[in-house]
């Protein structure tokens, strides 16, 4: 979603998610670019940590549901969210903060029917494992991913999700299907790498249309020798 050059409004992204002082991650690493291509954003927290909790301890306070449904409810006083034109959710810490998030969405669609939820899973990572609480695999795979109409694993939290294999490209559009079958129109997963092209990291679209897959070097690659 980018702004139309041709319209004074730009578009509106209601953004669910964590903030951390070390680092960047959810709104930390969302919003800055996202304002860069012109999109406002309203930024609503779900936690305020030191750092991510990818490290072996972090610090800092986690918002209450009811925080969370507060700041939102505050956006809607000011007659705005019907101008809303999409909401983003990450890293959701809680059943109670993601029933919030689910609250906050319905509220949004309410006031603006063609505003779509978009949901990054955030569950965990193949160097990490799982870094949540061990109910929340479960309640994003049976409440959050059929409520959103666009979401973003990587591909460890699609297997997740599924309960399917990822390794393989063809798997990976398998359990992509899967996870539409959820209740989700796109499937965007990202940080693909497969065993027959370990030098490259993808992100695979999938939609009712068909799939489609970008690819870039990965960081593992050497560079390539300068010509002389």
């Amino acid at each position: 979603m980018t702004s139309d050059p041709a319209s004074s409004e730009p578009h509106r992204i209601l953004s669910i998610q964590s903030s951390v002082a070390y680092g960047h991650v959810g709104n930390s690493a969302a919003t800055f670019p996202l304002m860069r291509r012109g999109i406002e954003v309203w930024p609503v927290y779900t936690v305020h940590f030191s750092n991510n909790t990818g490290y072996e301890s972090w610090r800092g306070p986690m918002l209450t549901a009811s925080d969370v449904l507060e700041v939102v409810r505050g956006i809607d006083d000011r007659g705005v969210l019907g101008s809303c034109d999409a909401v983003l959710s990450g890293y959701q810490g809680g059943e109670d903060v993601g029933a919030a998030i689910l609250e906050a969405v319905r509220l949004v669609k309410d006031r603006n029917p063609a505003a779509i939820y978009c949901c990054d899973p955030v569950l965990g990572d193949v160097d990490r494992g799982i870094y949540v609480r061990p109910s929340i695999p479960e309640f994003m795979s049976s409440t959050v991913v059929p409520a959103a109409d666009v979401i973003t694993p990587n591909q460890f939290e699609l297997g997740l999700l599924t309960g399917l294999p990822t390794g393989s490209l063809n798997e990976v559009l398998t359990a992509a299907e899967a996870a539409r079958d959820l209740g989700p129109g796109a499937v965007l997963v990202t940080s693909v790498t497969t065993p027959d092209d370990l030098d490259s990291v993808s992100m695979v679209l999938v939609d009712h249309s068909g799939g489609w897959r970008v690819t870039t070097p990965s960081s593992r690659r050497p560079s390539p020798a300068r010509a002389t």
